[in-house]
This record gives structure tokens, C-alpha cells and sequence, in this order.
């Protein structure tokens, strides 16, 4: 048989409510009476029944997250910061993947597994604002990620032209003026990368440098093998820039392999900055600066903003909070530098 609160209540000598109120953090309970309650709690080694506590409210205890893909370091990353925020709320996150699919975006911002969560924090490729406008699911929902959207769901992104004028203001600093830009796409203006390469053409024309469109490169996708074949296509069409900037690490890291076979030194003959700060930039033979975007506060602003909203707490105005980002110089802009001084924003 477990511990229950009555064992607490009279191993502490008070009511079961006071122990209740102590269990729930509910605030109208002096120092005193909630530090004996608590050392009844720990000699017991009490655990309160979540999926109880959850079933009075009419709750599951369960909250989504859904991703477009698991091979990006970024959204494993991004996901793992998500479970450990959403159990300081007693939460358990059920993760999704959508693989990027436009109709597997639909179904679960629709409501697939509606009956077995509470909420879902979803971060879409292909959904337009008219897709979200039709949403007639009733369940909570917060919105990850840098495409643009105009509907009143709660979302938590970084800007991302300032964090892409940051990185390109980086390598102007170290006196770069041909600086390509791979990783761009095609349609939907307000998806990130058309937002990073924005941030792009800003800074280089807030430096008197008119934005050369040659040394912008679409890819098809966003991993190592796209950074890769965009960095061989630019020298293969005689274009040398003097530095690289990339939608994300893995464009990043797939053009340093192409430098290198290359015969290309980096920094010294291109400079490579990145964006996501993976744990793979951090390893790299020549280690990667990279955009670092607050992971932690991107997971806790969206599962506080979900919690809010089933709780009823929240405003009604959705919230478009704005985490920080941080540059992190390493040997890809200069040699031997120090990771350990990034200059947060």
C-alpha cells in the first residue's frame, strides 16, 4: 500500500486539507506549517497521485508537442527542454512528429488524440494562417517556431531578422563583404528562412553593401547534405565569398565538409556561421559559431503559456513573447576563440 495523505495528515499532526494545501502549493499556508507538512512528506517519501489530481479537473495530465522531424538536432534538443518544463507543471508530454507534412500538420492541430491530452504545442512547416483560422478543436494551442502567422493562438519565436543581422554583423566585423547565404526557399515569404536571409540583406545594406543575390543559394532541404551540395554548386559556378552564413548548423556543417575537400581553410580562406546551436557545432573539427537560440526559455514560455490557458489564468489576447539568442563565436569565424563568452541579446 502507498503512503496516502492521510498517513502525512497525522504523521504531521494537522488535517488532510492542510496537507492538500501544502501538496498543491495553494499559497494561504504559514512557513511554519508547510515546512512540518513537508517533513512529514519527506520521512514518509509521499508521491502525490498526478493522473488523480489531473482526473478531478477533468484533465488527462497529458500535454503534445509536435515536431517536424527527429533527425534534427535542433527539435530533439527543443523537445527534451520541453519534458523537463512541462514537469514542473506535473505535466507528461506525448511527442509528435509530422514529418513536415502539411496533412499530418492538419490532423494534429485539428485534434488527432484529443481525448488522450489536454493541450498541444505545435511546431508547424506548411500551415497558413487560414488553416489555423478554421481550427474548430477547442483544446489549447501554442504555436513554436519563426513562420508568421496572424491567428489567435499563443506563439513563442525568436526574431529572426535580429539574429540573422547579428551573425552577418559578426563576420563584417572581422571585415567579410562577400558573404553568401545558404539555405533560402522558395514561396511563403514569412517562413524563417526568408526572415534570416531578410536579416541578411538589412545588415549588408546597413554596411553600404549592396546584398549580392548570386551568393544566395536555395536548398531543398534544411540538413548537412543540402549545406553541403549548395556550398559545392557556389564554387562551382566560379563564385568565391570570403564567409558563409546558413539558415542552420547542419547547412553549416555540410558546407565546411565541401570547403575542406575543397582544399578551403576555415576561417581563414571562407568563415562559416551557423544558426540553432546544436550540440554537434560545439564538436566539429573546426568547432562552429552559430546563432543560439534560448531553448529553454522557448520550452518554459510555451508550456507556461499552455498551462495558463487551461487554467484559465491567461489573458485573452494571444502572447507573442520574444525569447533571446545569443551569438557563439568559435573557430568557424576565428581561430582560436573561446565559446565561453558568447554575447547574448
Amino acid at each position: 500500500m502507498g503512503v496516502s495523505l492521510k498517513d502525512v495528515a497525522q504523521r504531521a499532526g494537522v488535517s488532510i486539507k492542510t496537507v492538500s494545501n501544502v501538496v498543491n502549493n495553494y499559497q494561504h499556508v504559514t512557513p511554519a506549517m508547510r515546512a512540518r507538512v513537508q517533513q512529514a512528506i519527506d520521512d514518509l517519501g509521499y508521491r502525490p497521485n498526478l493522473t488523480a489530481r489531473h482526473l478531478r479537473k477533468g484533465r488527462t495530465g497529458i500535454i503534445a508537442l509536435a515536431v517536424p522531424e527527429f533527425g534534427n538536432p535542433y527539435f530533439a534538443e527543443l523537445a527534451g527542454e520541453v519534458v523537463d518544463a512541462a514537469a514542473r507543471h506535473d505535466y507528461t508530454v506525448l511527442v509528435d512528429h509530422t514529418a513536415g507534412l502539411r496533412e499530418k500538420e492538419l490532423l494534429v492541430s485539428q485534434g488527432f488524440r484529443s481525448h488522450v491530452i489536454d493541450g498541444l504545442i505545435l511546431s508547424p512547416i506548411h500551415l497558413e494562417t487560414e488553416d489555423l483560422m478554421a481550427r474548430t478543436e477547442t483544446a489549447p494551442l501554442v504555436l513554436l517556431g519563426e513562420r508568421e502567422y496572424e491567428a489567435p493562438y499563443d506563439h513563442i519565436a525568436i526574431d529572426n531578422v535580429a539574429a540573422a543581422r547579428e551573425a552577418v554583423r559578426h563576420l563584417l566585423g572581422l571585415g567579410h563583404r562577400h558573404i553568401a547565404f545558404l539555405g533560402s526557399r522558395t514561396g511563403r515569404e514569412r517562413q524563417p528562412a526568408h526572415l534570416r536571409l531578410r536579416g541578411w540583406r538589412e545588415e549588408l545594406a546597413a554596411a553600404g553593401i549592396a546584398p549580392d543575390e548570386s551568393l544566395v543559394v536555395v536548398t531543398d532541404g534544411y540538413g548537412r547534405e543540402d549545406g553541403a551540395t549548395a556550398m559545392a554548386a557556389l564554387l562551382d559556378r566560379g563564385v568565391r565569398p570570403d564567409a558563409v552564413f546558413a539558415y542552420n548548423d547542419l547547412i553549416a556543417i555540410g558546407a565546411m565538409r565541401t570547403l575542406t575537400e575543397r582544399g578551403l581553410r576555415i576561417p581563414e580562406d571562407i568563415a562559416v556561421v551557423g544558426f540553432d546551436d546544436i550540440e554537434e557545432s560545439r564538436y566539429t573539427t573546426t568547432t562552429l559559431t552559430t546563432i543560439a537560440p534560448d531553448k529553454a526559455a522557448i520550452a518554459r514560455l510555451a508550456v507556461d503559456s499552455l498551462v495558463a490557458r487551461l487554467s484559465g489564468e491567461a489573458a485573452a489576447e494571444p502572447r507573442r513573447p520574444r525569447p533571446g539568442h545569443r551569438l557563439v563565436v568559435r573557430e568557424s569565424t576565428t581561430p582560436g576563440s573561446d565559446s565561453g563568452h558568447p554575447e547574448d541579446h
